[in-house]
């Protein structure tokens, strides 16, 4: 299979093209060099051209999806598409939470083609493979949550680094996991408990251990193993006013320890969905944009990197794996509320939101997300999301682009569409800041590739992964800064001209061409399996009598994860 893409505008700024006029070539799956004369031929003159979008933080398979579809079956009637004649894609259904194919499909049509599932609690790991299996079109690295393992705890609260290394290296790999994921630490532990930490030195009872032990723990056995992608950390007291200090301190704690100087990535830490994490005051009453701080921390720091969980005006579904939060949202709000905890080491929650442009605290987060990307010196530091569906779904990413290419919308939007605690209690109003397409590569591209560690793909170098999005827009002539163009970014955005993955065009002007398996993508650490075997033999009796299932019964199974991208970390001599 190979092809020419002549004549796109393209951006690539991992390779710092921006907005050349050339040819892309690919053969066999990658992006090379020469192809042969029998190579077909695509003209996309003029059209804008970037890498296949990488999305480094989403949630789209595990246990709590299936709970808030099994929830909300408004949700999933409000996403209903029949399937057409001759279609090659199934039936959709869902809006916030749609089912696993009809993810695939949105996705593919909006150029994405690797996507992260930021959540995933290990003894669910299967469901959770089961379900990726469910998915077409997508690379999916699957992050497994550590922040409230009893046997890490165990291991903090000994000073056991030893253990605790070869313990996430050989959990890694029963969960077929690609990194670390931090929630809340210890807060699910104390969930258990009925209770909940709110500050980063607040200990849990039981171990009597605190979130900046647990955090600077797992950061320091991640670059000690060399793993591909930093601790993924949602720290303490989201969504509360006053907690930006507690993110600050989270931010702090970690800039001593030093990166793998093997490792390709920048940071030691990557901090999610920074909006919720972004509030001033004492409570909703006086509460201000923490934003400020946060930001000018970011800009002169180079250990950490984060995103920004963009509030997008939906009735959506907050989910996550800190459970206490999402009860605090159902006190608050009184809506339908879901529980899912398994075995309280993962503990975790759903409630509808309605986030409302008159609504003042939803006019309020709205504006710190974009407080971000506007303040933010660096885009590599920063990835698009709207930690979906939490903030919005997936799908919204097409018209948070339009609002950042367009001042002129955005401040039309703050000061006549949204309530007045938009600018009254943030530094929105403060800035004039226009994003560029190459902007635009960046964080949805370039960046989050770079941060997960996936060389192979972001950018359009020769020997990359022939994941390339191509979109109708004629980049020479038209204006995305004009307030009268953000519909057509977010409807071209929403529709590729052409999606390519592989090598293999999966979406072409509108309609989905092929469906293929997504692939598994996770990390195999190597050279401690003999530590590993006799850290099982020690631990494997506690495991049988504590757990609900035997450690027989334990583990992703080989099979469930065909076809797998295997990103394999030496540690020989470790």
């Amino acid at each position: 299979m190979e092809y020419i893409l002549r004549n796109g505008v393209v951006y690539d700024p991992t390779n710092k093209v921006n907005g050349e006029c050339m040819d892309i070539l690919i053969k066999n799956g990658k992006i090379v060099e020469d192809v042969s004369s029998k190579a077909e031929v695509i003209d996309v003159k003029g059209k804008l051209v970037m890498p296949g979008g990488v999305d480094s933080h989403s949630h789209i398979a595990g246990p709590k999806l299936s709970v808030g579809r099994l929830y909300r079956p408004e949700d999933i009637r409000a996403g209903i598409k029949p399937k057409s004649e001759n279609a090659v894609e199934g039936f959709e259904a869902g809006f916030s939470l749609p089912t696993c194919p009809t993810t695939g499909y949105r996705y593919t049509r909006m150029g994405y083609t690797t996507v992260t599932e930021a959540a995933v609690p290990p003894l669910e790991a299967k469901h959770t493979h089961e379900e990726i299996n469910s998915i077409p079109n997508l690379d999916i690295p699957t992050l497994t949550l550590f922040g409230n393992n009893w046997f890490m705890l165990k291991y903090v609260k000994d000073n056991n680094l030893d253990d605790l290394t070869v313990f996430i290296s050989k959990w890694l790999k029963l969960a077929k996991g690609y990194g670390i994921k931090i929630v809340n630490p210890c807060g699910s532990e104390a969930w258990g408990w009925g209770k909940n930490v709110t500050g980063l030195d607040d200990p849990e009872e039981h171990w009597n251990v605190t979130g900046r032990e647990v955090i600077r723990s797992l950061c320091m056995v991640n670059e000690k193993l060399g793993l591909p992608h930093s601790i993924h950390v949602h720290t303490n007291d989201l969504g509360n006013p006053g907690n930006y200090e507690t993110t600050l301190e989270t931010y702090d704690c970690v800039k001593d320890i030093k990166k793998n100087k093997h490792v390709d990535r920048d940071q030691v830490i990557h901090m999610t969905h920074q909006q919720f994490h972004a509030y001033k005051g004492t409570s909703w009453r006086d509460v201000t944009s923490g934003a400020p701080e946060l930001i000018d921390y970011i800009n002169k720091s180079k250990h950490m990197t984060f995103d920004v969980g963009q509030l997008t005006f939906d009735e959506t579904t907050t989910m996550t794996a800190d459970a206490p939060n999402e009860f605090d949202l159902y006190k608050l709000t009184g809506l339908k509320w879901a529980n899912k905890d398994i075995e309280v080491e993962t503990a975790s929650g759903l409630i509808p939101e309605i986030y409302s442009k008159r609504a003042p605290v939803s006019a309020f987060q709205w504006a710190i997300g974009l407080e971000f990307f506007m303040g933010i010196d660096d885009p590599w530091k920063m990835v698009l999301t709207t930690d979906s569906p939490n903030a919005g779904p997936f799908i919204r990413y097409p018209k948070i682009i339009s609002w950042l290419m367009s001042n002129s919308k955005l401040m039309d939007m703050a000061t006549n569409e949204v309530h007045p605690w938009a600018l009254n209690r943030t530094s929105l109003g403060c800035y004039d800041k226009e994003y560029t397409w190459y902007d635009i590569a960046i964080i949805t591209r370039g960046a989050p590739a770079k941060i997960l560690g996936l060389t192979d793909r972001g950018h359009l170098g020769v020997g990359a992964k022939a994941d390339i999005s191509v979109y109708d827009i004629n980049v020479d002539e038209f204006d995305p800064t004009r307030k009268s163009n953000a519909k057509v970014v977010e409807d071209k955005l929403l529709s590729s001209k052409l999606t390519i993955k592989d090598g293999e065009i999966l979406h072409k002007d509108g309609s989905i061409t092929k469906l293929v398996n997504s692939s598994h993508v996770w990390s195999n650490v190597k050279g401690l399996e003999e530590k590993e075997d006799a850290l099982i033999k020690r631990i494997k009796p506690e495991f049988n009598k504590y757990y609900t299932i035997k450690y027989e019964n334990y583990g992703v199974p080989d099979h469930y994860i065909e076809p797998e991208t295997r990103i394999d970390v030496d540690c020989e001599g470790l």
